[in-house]
C-alpha cells in the first residue's frame, strides 16, 4: 500500500484553511446578509438540456447541510453530506493524531478509493434523478425549499 503522508499533510492544512475561510464568510454573511440566490448563475447544462449535470443541487445541498436540514441536503446532492462527515472526521481524527504527537493512532488515512467512492456517488446521483425526471416526472430539486 502506498504511503500517502505529504497527500494527508497537504489536505490537513487545505482542510483548517478552508474552516478559516468559511468562518470568515460566515461572519461576513451575518454582517450583510445576501440571498445565495441573488449570486448564482442557473446551470448552464440544465437549461439547454432540462436534465440535470452531474453538480446539479450541490449548492441547494450546502445551503440545507448549513441550515440542519441533513435529509435534504442528501435528496439535494448526495456526496455533500457524505464529503462533510468524511472531512470532518478527517480534520478532526487527523488534528488529534498531530497533537498528541502520533501516540493516539486514529488519523483517518488518505486513500484513492475516497476520491472513486466519490465519483460513483456523483454518477449514481445523475442517473438516478435524471430517471426519476424523465420516467416519473419526479423533480426532487424543485420542492426544496430553503
Amino acid at each position: 500500500m502506498k504511503n500517502h503522508s505529504k497527500e494527508e499533510t497537504a489536505l490537513f492544512y487545505i482542510g483548517w484553511a478552508l474552516v478559516f475561510v468559511a468562518g470568515i464568510c460566515l461572519l461576513i454573511y451575518r454582517a450583510m446578509p445576501l440571498p445565495y440566490t441573488k449570486l448564482m448563475m442557473p446551470c448552464i447544462f440544465h437549461s439547454v438540456t432540462g436534465f440535470y449535470c452531474p453538480g446539479c443541487g450541490g449548492t441547494r445541498a450546502v445551503s440545507a447541510l448549513l441550515h440542519g436540514r441533513i435529509a435534504a441536503s442528501f435528496v439535494c446532492h448526495p456526496l455533500v453530506p457524505c464529503a462533510a462527515i468524511t472531512a470532518g472526521w478527517f480534520l478532526i481524527s487527523q488534528s488529534i493524531e498531530r497533537l498528541s504527537r502520533h501516540r493516539v493512532k486514529i488519523g483517518m488515512k488518505y486513500r484513492d478509493v475516497y476520491i472513486w467512492a466519490a465519483l460513483g456517488i456523483v454518477i449514481l446521483n445523475f442517473i438516478v434523478k435524471n430517471l426519476l425526471l424523465i420516467i416519473w416526472g419526479v423533480d426532487l430539486l424543485q420542492g426544496i425549499n430553503l
